[in-house]
């Protein structure tokens, strides 16, 4: 089986994180270095890594703490500081409770890690298992290495899919990131813009919708990038499956106590250092939305 780089775009050599950069793809596949656990703030900030590529730093930034003999409580702390809407405190005071259990940590964050990695593959195996022959998947964002993947598992069992991607503005990381997997991986994958989801579905072209989540409630509301609650409505108008491919429940009650992420005007303004719009004019860019678990056919859950 052939993982996307996105899939676990994240490595640990001797004493440096390697990132792989995905504000550079398409055009570059690059990775940029971090040497503590500040630069790995600093990149999951920036968004240089998302999904499961955050999860992978946070670890190996604790990795790098430990051996610098760094306060790992502060270390915590800043890593909880980065990014509010995806739930880092669940990883975090996963990683103090290993470090006080006594045995040694960097084997704890490994064994999680390679864990992880089988359940990803579980959690994309069970997605393909409910898809069929012909079916059109639509998603929205990226996946970190999901999609590709369920796609091949589909293909092992004789089902040929397809895919349209929305762009996800203003970072465009459906039209960056997974239409660009996909297309490695050889599948048929279409790029449209956010704004003709109804129309494509109001065509019958689309029989299911599967999309990521970077958050998820107790009652099985979810957070995932801005545009997503949308997607869910006119899925439901439409009749359309709405899939879900989840994290483990956070332990906030529902979707009403996410604190959204509302990222600086200028990234919904400027484009690789082009203005999109009028440079005086107000943005407002909230980074994610939060989709009812009643506009949600079936969650399809990370069991970790």
């Amino acid at each position: 089986m052939k993982f996307s780089p996105l899939f676990w775009p994240i490595q640990l050599k001797s004493n440096v994180i390697y990132i792989l950069d995905e504000t550079q793809l398409p055009q570059k596949l690059v990775y940029i270095k971090a040497k503590n656990y500040q630069d790995a703030c600093r990149a999951i900030k920036e968004m240089k890594t998302r999904a499961v590529g955050q999860v992978l730093l946070v670890m190996y930034a604790f990795i790098l703490s430990k051996r610098q003999n760094k306060n790992l409580g502060k270390v915590a702390a800043a890593i909880n500081a980065t990014r509010p809407t995806l739930s880092f405190k669940f990883l975090t005071d996963m990683v103090l409770r290993m470090e006080k259990s006594g045995a040694p940590l960097e084997r704890s964050i490994f064994g999680f890690l390679e864990m992880l990695k089988g359940k990803r593959i579980q959690q994309a195996q069970a997605t393909a298992n409910l898809l069929k022959a012909g079916d059109v998947i639509l998603t929205h964002c990226n996946v970190s290495g999901l999609m590709p993947l369920i796609a091949q598992l589909a293909k092992k069992q004789s089902k040929k899919i397809s895919f349209y991607v929305t762009e996800t503005r203003p970072y465009l990381q459906g039209s960056r990131l997974t239409a660009w997997e996909l297309m490695r991986a050889g599948f048929d994958v279409t790029i449209i813009t956010d704004n003709m989801v109804a129309y494509l579905l109001s065509l019958g072209k689309v029989t299911k919708v599967i999309v990521g989540a970077d958050h998820l409630t107790l009652n099985g509301d979810i957070a995932n990038k801005i545009g997503t609650y949308q997607i869910a409505v006119v899925s439901k108008y439409f009749k359309i499956p709405f899939y879900v491919l989840c994290p483990p429940a956070s332990k906030l009650k529902s979707g009403k106590e996410i604190k959204i992420e509302i990222r600086p005007p200028d990234e919904l303004k400027i484009y690789q250092g082009l203005y999109l719009a009028p440079k005086e004019v107000k943005a407002y860019y909230p980074a994610f939305d939060v989709t009812p678990a009643k506009l949600i056919t079936q969650h399809i859950y990370l069991k970790v």
